[in-house]
């Protein structure tokens, strides 16, 4: 209501002036006063001098020249119109940019059980996708420091959210999103130090907010040596990749694993963050499942080496490491001499950042083993991958998806 208040404000006085200001340029013109640049205005029809008169508004006389002249009364008039125009059209530009203003911060002072959210990349448009789903009207703040016009776009005429481009570390940022009324607050952005540093600010400022943060860190080496402090305790942390490695663990593979007679054979072709996470979620799985599990990866041995110190490594089936590039024969003919893959139905997990040489590889092991149960990654949907999957009876998974799939319904909350 008071938005609606504010427009009616709005100067009265620009239309009666703007009149005025038309009506002067139009009798200066037609009591004989001449223009130095276009004295045959002068001679001109009552329209053409009526053209002349309103493109004062828009480029002064500046293509017109000067009032040269007529009568005394005839040219004050053209002047009064040639500094007058401009002028006010200058006004009502730089009011109109204020009421912008005025609007973006009303409607920031006004916003209740609103959510804030910290980043503009994939993983915003993802929560964006489901929280519209569920809760189509529930006001939505999106803060960065810069992001791309497009994506701006998107997100404000998309899902209707309000974009607001600044520094979320900054206390004046803070203090103007309203976080004592805010719902959830959502930590998406890029540099994990940073995202932990705004989680302890809003925790200082809101301690309410506890539980209610959910932070998002790329690095799980960062993420797990922070789980002891208070930000990690009062807040929510996780990994896009650990919660696709989950989801597809729980949903695709735990099924496969029981209905197979024996332990399984996994290969995880990709040891990254994806891939670590992927063998954890197997080793939840508890003894009994698997068998045997091979490890490939380019700096296979060091990244084993980084998740044995964080202690999320236990001996509990056969490992077999071998480093090496996954697209390249020579890794799996090495693999083929400590490990039968052609026994059974083993899994193969194509899971590099490679969308494709994960598919070509996932060919080539198909072709080599068909009983195997193989899987290809992409990070977004892809329906190629998707088609070549069905026709060739591969599984291709995308990361975006599963992380759609599995975000927790508490968060829409």
């Amino acid at each position: 209501m008071a938005f609606d208040d504010e427009s009616r404000s709005v100067p009265g006085w620009r239309w009666p002036a703007a009149i005025a200001l038309f009506l002067a340029a139009l009798i200066g013109l037609d009591s004989g006063v001449l223009l130095s640049e276009r004295p045959s205005v002068g001679d001109a029809d009552l329209l053409t001098k009526a053209y002349y008169s309103l493109g004062l508004f828009v480029v002064g006389g500046l293509d017109l020249g000067t009032p040269v002249g007529g009568p005394l009364a005839g040219r004050v008039l053209l002047w009064l119109a040639y500094f007058g125009a401009p002028i006010l059209t200058a006004s009502a530009v730089i009011d109109a940019a204020m009421r912008l203003l005025r609007r973006e911060r009303w409607q920031l002072r006004r916003m209740r059980d609103h959510v804030v959210i910290v980043g503009t990349g994939d993983l915003t448009i993802s929560y964006l996708r489901l929280l519209r789903r569920q809760s189509p009207e529930v006001a939505v703040v999106v803060v960065d420091a810069e992001a791309p016009a497009v994506r701006v776009q998107e997100i404000e005429q998309a899902f209707g959210a309000r974009v607001v481009l600044g520094d979320i570390t900054h206390d004046y940022l803070l203090e103007k999103l309203r976080l004592d009324h805010a719902r959830r607050v959502l930590l998406f952005g890029e540099d994990d130090f940073q995202s932990h540093e705004v989680a302890a600010k809003i925790l200082r400022l809101h301690p309410q907010l506890a539980q209610r943060i959910v932070l998002h860190c790329h690095n799980l080496r960062f993420l797990r040596s922070m789980q002891q402090t208070r930000v990690a305790q009062q807040t929510i942390g996780f990994n896009s990749y650990h919660l696709a490695a989950t989801g597809l663990v729980q949903s695709r593979l735990r099924q496969h694993f029981e209905k197979t007679v024996g332990r399984d054979t996994v290969v995880i072709a990709g040891f990254g963050r994806f891939g670590q996470t992927v063998l954890e979620e197997l080793l939840r799985l508890g003894d009994g499942q698997i068998d045997t599990v091979a490890l490939i990866d380019v700096d296979a041995e060091r990244r084993i080496l980084v998740v044995e110190e964080q202690e999320r490594l236990a001996p509990f089936c056969r490992r077999v490491v071998l480093q090496g590039d996954v697209s390249h024969p020579e890794v799996w003919t090495r693999l083929a001499s400590q490990l039968d893959l052609s026994n059974d139905e083993p899994v193969v997990i194509l899971g590099t950042g490679r969308s494709d040489d994960n598919l070509r590889t996932g060919l080539w092991v198909k072709r080599r083993y068909p009983t195997a149960l193989v899987f290809t990654r992409t990070d977004d949907v892809s329906e190629f991958a998707e088609r070549v999957g069905a026709d060739h009876d591969i599984n291709s998974f995308s990361i975006r998806q599963l992380v759609e799939a599995h975000f927790p319904p508490d968060w829409m909350r």
